[in-house]
This record gives structure tokens, sequence and C-alpha cells, in this order.
């Protein structure tokens, strides 16, 4: 019965997460809603959110797996929001000739794509570097 509650446990926690950082990257786009552009129909915005949440899941996914106790699993979550806020914002600041953000609301989807690789591709070198 323990794995079913771990199991429990986890996706709870899992789901708190990506939650906290859907908010926080809410609060970082000062141009836009997220969930109004979605609802509006911006495929851009979309795939940026997509992979916001699929690499907060990736790294959540390394944490669990390597975690000896669920605090640890927390930790290892919640850090790694932090490094997809940071990789978000290095991903604005490389792209001097457009604002990432203004591109996103333009419904650019090649800067949606774009977006959602970096966040992806990041969650992925940092799920790895979890010991």
């Amino acid at each position: 019965m323990q794995p079913f509650i771990d199991t429990l446990i986890y996706f709870v926690i899992s789901v708190v997460i990506v939650l906290i950082g859907l908010i926080i990257f809410e609060n970082m786009t000062r141009k836009y809603k997220d969930m109004e552009e979605v609802k509006n129909g911006n495929q851009a915005v979309a795939l940026s959110i997509a992979g916001k949440i699929i690499g907060i899941c990736i790294v959540l996914a390394f944490a669990i797996y390597h975690s000896i106790q669920i605090q640890e699993t927390i930790i290892w979550g919640l850090f790694g929001v932090v490094l997809q806020m940071i990789a978000y914002a290095v991903f604005d600041l490389l792209t001097r000739k457009f604002s990432v953000e203004e591109q996103l609301l333009k419904n650019n989807l090649a800067v949606g794509i774009i977006s959602m690789a970096v966040s992806i591709g990041l969650a992925l070198v940092i799920g790895a570097s979890i010991t």
C-alpha cells in the first residue's frame, strides 16, 4: 500500500510545483497574461507554456528518481523552477534583435517553438545533473 501512497504524494507535490511555476511565469510576463492568450488561441504562448510545464516535470521526474526523501524532491523541484526562470531570462537577453515576450504576444510560432525547446532542453540538463 505504501507505494500507492508515495505515488499520490509525489503526484500532489508535482501538481503544486507546476502550478507555482506557472504562477511565477505568469507574473514574469508584463505585456500579456499567459492563460488569456491561450484562451484567445495564441499558439506561440501555448508552446512556450507547454515547454515550461514539460521542463518542470522533467526536473521533477529526475528528482523523484534520484531522491531518497520527499523533501529532496520538493527542493529539487523548486530549484528546477528557479533554473527554468533563469533560462527564460537568458533566452530573452540573448535575442537582442527582438523581444521574446513581444514575439510570443504576436503569436510568432517560431519563437514559441524555440522557447519550448529551450525549456525542455535545459530541463534535461538540469535533471541529468541531479545525483
